[in-house]
């Protein structure tokens, strides 16, 4: 089998480091790179691996490519702090990856807007992600396969700088593999809240950045009604029980919230843009 490692970008991530860690034991190399913790993260995963980096937060995508460039590898596995790879996962990459076995299945990714095409040899592969909300796996609301583009050979990607939703670019084909990621994306009201907070903060700014700082009432009373009724009625949200709401009603507060930052900087605190850090 071809070697991989796999690199995970931290702050303050002491409830979650752990568990992902523990998941990832099976690689060839385990990369961490936290943004100065002001936590156990750095100690927590010290206790997991040596290669474990300390540096200023310069954002998503250029911290990301800091971490794949540690690697020596022939792939890089991408995972975040509150994901985990369940053993079916592993198994998967392990076949996919070792030459003599039989290539993962493909598809054209045109329609996700990666202009990918069909191949036997593909240099990255795109992995489903189940979402749990409350410990709860979000089956509808556009929740699942959301497909992430995150096994990649070395030297072959790199992530832009968007200040949120930065993307793995990558050329030349990709594959898709069938077992799912584990994202436990929020456990607790407290943290989902808290994550709504930071990313509408990043999606005002990089909206503001590019010159997009419109912000009208109508844009604060529809907009986050049309996301939830879109999430909880029509992509049958309501099918997922409590959490299923729940998980809707943030997304809504979350464009509220966005505009409302928007409006804000525009009419409270001039020009400026909201501050995009972690």
């Amino acid at each position: 089998m071809q070697t991989i490692a796999a690199i995970v970008i931290t702050k303050n991530e002491e409830g979650n480091i752990g568990g992902c860690l523990e998941s990832l034991r099976w690689v060839d190399e385990l990369i961490v790179v936290d943004a100065e913790s002001t936590d156990r993260t750095v100690g927590v995963a010290r206790s997991y691996t040596s290669e474990v980096f300390v540096r200023p937060w310069p954002g998503y995508g250029p911290q990301k490519n800091f971490a794949m460039d540690q690697a020596t590898t022939d792939w890089i596995l991408i995972v975040d702090a509150d994901e985990r790879v369940p053993q079916e996962l592993r198994e998967e990459i392990r076949r996919v990856l070792t030459p003599s076995s039989a290539s993962a299945s493909r598809i054209d990714l045109r329609e996700e807007g990666m202009n990918r095409s069909l191949s036997s040899a593909p240099n990255a592969y795109c992995l489903p992600r189940r979402n749990f909300y409350y410990g709860r796996w979000i089956r509808h609301a556009n929740q699942y396969p959301d497909l992430q583009l995150r096994l990649l050979r070395r030297n072959t990607g790199r992530y832009n700088d968007l200040p949120v939703h930065e993307h793995l670019e990558v050329p030349g084909p990709v594959g898709v593999l069938s077992t799912a990621l584990h994202h436990h994306t929020s456990t607790a009201v407290v943290s989902h809240e808290l994550k709504i907070e930071r990313y509408s903060t990043l999606a005002a700014y990089e909206r503001c950045s590019a010159g997009r700082s419109d912000a009208l009432w109508h844009h604060m009373i529809f907009n986050p009604c049309w996301t939830f009724l879109k999430l909880y009625v029509l992509r049958q949200g309501f099918r997922d029980g409590l959490p299923g709401f729940l998980m809707c009603a943030f997304s809504g507060a979350h464009v509220l919230l966005k505009y409302a930052k928007l409006w804000e900087q525009r009419h409270c605190g001039g020009r400026k843009a909201p501050s995009p850090g972690l």
